[in-house]
């Protein structure tokens, strides 16, 4: 049966509202395609050399981004530098009525924002809202707390804060992080993800900036940007959330300054299973792990298992994965009609072909070294569109025994690719847990959870579930990492408000520092 777009998705129409939404923020069309305009220095603005930017849901191209340059961004910087100071010296009430009215727009907006995210970075629908609803109600609970989060007499940063996040998790994440930071006195800025979610931010920060608050939104190439968002001595703190590559760099470029910061990087979450019996609880964690196809920092690529177990776990885990539905996520039959619910999938398209590609090669590379591929998905049969552009989609792959030079082997493959490590004692369980310097999340399968809580002592992860996954969590929850999974101040809860703000003289941060980690209670 062939499939057609859902009425009312498709790109001309959302693009029609998001122009409608915040006409300020966006060009008329030129050769069919809108440019996106920059938030700086107050105001709107068409500067920047424009990039097409493409969706992986089709390859289609959505709009054009106008990239800055270093001197265009400096005096962004400089700019949100002198408004910081007027904003922290803002009353709290004041702040907390400001961002309340910047939540109400947005949630007046959610379902706008949900589906612009469904064509930018591809997720299913179900997702796009969840990553809404979580950025809008977490707020929320800050504009709660946030009274007595500052109840101590801390004070706001020097200077803005510099936000340099990944395309997954553009609302959840970024402007989550925005708003509290805003909350607690500080101005923002913030750099567009170069690979998605464009945007959405976009029209997020339009109605951010209406309601009065103080916010940048700046594109542009991280290479000719991260001197000035990262080093610049305006700068109050800079927050990233990537890959370890170039999270590493932003943490050599800080090295020798004394400037807050708290930079997530991916690690190698893994989950291991030893003297467990509990497969039916254990298969229903599993499929939900294929959410948004494992493109995020606390998803688990990694299984070890005892090896007396590794047929009950494949007895359980394969079905698992051949139930892992995938495709466009916006494909309906024709008996769909409006009001009927969006595909029920578990994920869409990798963020790019380019990044589909790379994760396929991967895989290739680890079964040419000795890999054994006990599941390969196939793109057929998924819900695709007739002629449909499908090069950013993967199926999922299951690997046992990837070898120790490949990459998959010590590497987050950030798609549906699980790898499956066999191991006979304890020892050899928490090595290979271990095997990439730190972990943000990881989880024990075991029957007896006074010995799993044991064995999690020595996983190297700032989170370890017992019989459930770790999730980066909402509100109170502390979230970091362990090892190079995370450099500079935790976040979460108090925790973020406290890496936004100025204590008293013997202010110590809870996080991993060149000379210390702390870590928060009961973690």
């Amino acid at each position: 049966m062939a499939l057609r777009l859902a009425d009312g998705t498709a790109w001309s129409e959302v693009l029609d509202r998001a122009v409608a939404a915040a006409p300020e923020a966006f060009s008329a069309p030129t050769d069919g395609l809108r440019t996106l305009h920059n938030l700086i220095e107050g105001d709107w603005r068409t500067v920047g050399t424009p990039a097409t930017v493409r969706t992986p849901v089709d390859n289609t191209a959505l709009v054009r981004l106008p990239r800055l340059d270093a001197t265009a961004a400096r005096a962004a910087v400089a700019h949100a530098a002198a408004v910081h100071r007027d904003w922290a010296d803002t009353p709290l009430a004041d702040r907390k009525a400001r961002v309340v009215e910047a939540l109400d727009a947005l949630t007046a907006h959610r379902d706008l924002l949900a589906l612009l995210l469904v064509w930018e970075i591809g997720k299913p629908w179900r997702l796009a809202a969840a990553d809404v609803d979580r950025a809008l109600d977490g707020v929320r609970w800050y504009v709660d707390e946030i009274d007595r989060m500052l109840a101590d007499g801390r004070e706001p940063l020097p200077g803005p804060v510099s936000n340099i996040a990944s395309w997954n998790y553009p609302m959840s994440v970024l402007v989550h992080a925005e708003l509290v930071q805003l909350l607690a006195g500080n101005a923002v800025i913030a750099k567009t993800p170069s690979q998605g979610g464009a945007v959405c931010l976009t029209v997020a920060h339009a109605l951010l900036h209406r309601a009065g608050l103080p916010a940048t939104l700046i594109s542009g190439s991280g290479e000719e940007l991260s001197e000035v968002l990262v080093r610049a001595p305006e700068v109050g703190a800079v927050a990233f959330v990537g890959g370890r590559s170039n999270g590493g760099k932003v943490a050599a470029a800080l090295l020798d300054t004394d400037k807050r910061h708290f930079i997530e990087q991916e690690g190698l979450n893994a989950w291991g299973i030893w003297d467990f019996s509990r497969w039916d609880q254990l298969a229903a964690h599993l499929k939900k792990g294929f959410e948004y196809g494992k493109q995020r920092c606390t998803a688990y690529p990694r299984f070890v298992v005892q090896r007396n177990l590794v047929d009950q776990f494949l007895d359980m885990y394969l079905p698992v994965v051949r139930s892992v539905r995938f495709g466009h996520p916006l494909a309906v039959g024709d008996g769909w009609s409006a009001g009927d619910p969006l595909p029920e999938l578990d994920f869409g398209p990798l963020i790019s072909a380019a990044k589909a590609d790379e994760l396929r090669r991967k895989v290739d590379e680890a079964v040419r070294g000795g890999a054994v591929p006990l599941h390969r998905g196939r793109l057929d049969g998924a819900p695709f569109l007739d002629g449909q552009d499908t090069t950013a989609y993967v199926a999922p792959s299951v690997l046992l025994a990837p070898p120790g030079r490949s990459r998959l082997m010590h590497a987050e493959p950030f798609g549906p690719v699980d790898t499956i490590v066999v191991v006979d004692t304890t020892d050899e369980l928490l090595a290979a847990m271990n095997a990439s310097n730190g972990a943000l999340v990881a989880s024990l399968a075991c029957d007896d959870e006074d010995e799993a809580a044991k064995l999690a002592m020595d996983v190297q992860a700032f989170k370890v579930g017992i019989n459930k996954p770790r999730s980066r969590g909402d509100r109170q929850e502390p979230f970091g990492g362990r090892g190079a999974s995370w450099k500079g101040a935790f976040v979460g809860g108090d925790l973020l408000v406290q890496a936004v703000t100025v204590g008293g003289a013997d202010d110590r941060l809870y996080g991993n520092f060149p000379d210390r980690t702390a870590l928060p209670p009961n973690v």
